[in-house]
């Protein structure tokens, strides 16, 4: 889609220039137009704006920040002042591209303000902290041509950076500051099959058909949709801060439809059986782990993240874990983990972290490896960690208790996401309607009492009888 071309008017209002004084520089080469057909001469943005970089031309000063230029305010004033009124305790200087108000306060103190306009688009406020007229002008100036950019497409040096350097910014400045370790097993890792392929576009080239080519790429190396999903998350999380930090105009994400993940929701839940077989089959070290798990639905983050401060065996609290949504919870400690607990705080009290890695002194990072060899020794199959915590929130649930507290312990934001574990009853329904099913012997006299089979014709007429009562 081509940008829309500048007339004379709109470039001498950007440049500050007189219609006549573009002309003069049109006729003597001096400025990059093109003649249309019915349209006359025209300006296209890109041009002007690599001229003006370039340095053919700088923008007049009343629309640059003159913070750092080393102008005395009354030179100033004589260059671009217009008009000085005062009224009703004000004073107003007019500049052209707008104005600069002083009031004076109940303490009789200076509070200045400014006032311009650039098409429909109206500023007026105060200069927060500003003490003279001169560091007002300097507001007004700044925040004038700032403006005059957006309006005209007009870009600042180096405004529209790469995705690669904007990941970087994101990762530094945002995720490991709002995350804090989660980033390293989400957007860290994410990031490192993302920047190859957007790395060198900068961010408003990125567009939604270049995100479905990537997704397209990542499906033909055999990774699954919900991963596919999980990268492109990040990527709109980017755009997101983006836009917030006025890196980035829009999202093209919002234009981009995830694939569905209903189909891969995993609802595995460990049996009381496979829970016997799996503590026998468990190494002391992850016990402990296992339990907490089984015993208060927290992650597996959650868990290695735990301190000691945040346990109060003397309340039964698990307080302040932090949940995947950033809020805090406290979880109650029941009386099997009571003990493990209690005989863990006797074991290593005095380390920070409630479970400490013996070999490093450190908490755990994972325990993937003895997990997993866990569950093959018992002879359980297919089992995921994080299948202790659904484990947890079903027993729950088939135990009657209310969504709003599973909810609650779970530390889920909306009750819709607890709902999920309500059909892991769907056997045991199934099953306690079942315990009902019998054949009273009364059935059939009553059936043969009041009900003549046989073979009934259109008009429901009996044809024929098929048995009969004495």
């Amino acid at each position: 889609m081509n940008e829309p071309l500048l007339t004379v008017k709109d470039l001498s209002t950007f440049l500050d220039l007189h219609p006549a004084t573009i002309y003069k520089m049109i006729k003597k080469g001096e400025i990059p137009f093109t003649k249309r057909k019915g349209l006359g001469i025209r300006f296209d943005q890109k041009k002007i704006e690599t001229w003006i970089a370039e340095g053919s031309i700088k923008i007049n000063p009343l629309l640059e920040s003159i913070s750092n230029v080393d102008i005395a305010l009354e030179n100033y004033d004589r260059m671009f002042l217009k008009r000085r009124t005062e009224l009703k305790g004000q004073t107003r200087w007019n500049y052209g591209i707008g104005s600069v108000i002083r009031r004076k306060t109940k303490n009789k103190e200076d509070r200045f303000y400014i006032d311009f306009q650039i098409g429909k688009y109206r500023v007026r406020e105060a200069v927060k902290g500003a003490r003279t007229r001169a560091e007002a002008v300097k507001v007004l100036n700044s925040k004038a041509a700032d403006t005059l950019r957006g309006k005209y497409n007009f870009k600042k040096e180096n405004s529209d950076i790469t995705f690669s350097e904007m990941s970087e910014l994101y990762l530094e400045k945002y995720a490991k500051i709002k995350k804090k370790k989660s980033w390293k097993t989400s957007d860290w890792v994410y990031l490192h099959v993302l920047k190859p392929f957007f790395g060198s576009y900068k961010l408003s080239e990125i567009k939604p058909e270049i995100i479905e080519d990537y997704t397209k790429e990542r499906l033909a190396t055999g990774i699954k949709e919900c991963s596919v999903n999980r990268e492109l998350s990040c990527l709109r999380k980017i755009f997101n801060v983006a836009i917030d930090w006025d890196r980035a105009k829009d999202n093209p994400l919002r234009k981009v439809k995830f694939f569905s993940e209903k189909e891969n929701l995993r609802e595995r839940v460990l049996t009381d059986d496979e829970e016997k077989l799996l503590f026998e089959a468990s190494s002391s070290h992850i016990r402990p782990i296992l339990m907490v798990a089984l015993y208060t639905g927290m992650r597996k983050g959650e868990i290695f993240r735990l301190r000691w401060k945040n346990v109060d065996l003397e309340k039964r609290e698990i307080k302040s874990v932090e949940s995947k949504s950033g809020r805090g919870r406290t979880l109650p400690i029941n009386s099997t983990l009571f003990e493990v607990l209690s005989a863990l705080k006797r074991q290593n009290g005095r380390t920070e972290f409630v479970f400490t890695n013996p070999e490093t002194g450190k908490p755990y990072v994972d325990i993937k490896k003895a997990f997993k060899g866990a569950w093959r020794r018992a002879g359980i199959k297919d089992l995921r960690f994080h299948d202790l915590r659904h484990t947890f929130a079903s027993r729950l649930v088939k135990k009657g208790v209310d969504l709003i507290i599973v909810k609650e312990l779970m530390g889920h934001v909306s009750v819709i996401t607890t709902q999920r574990y309500t059909h892991s009853q769907a056997k045991e329904k199934s099953q306690a309607v079942e315990t009902l099913t019998r054949k009273p012997q009364y059935f059939d006299l009553e059936c043969q009492k009041n009900v003549k089979s046989g073979i009934i014709n259109s008009q429901g007429k009996v044809l024929n009888n098929v048995f009969s009562v004495n």
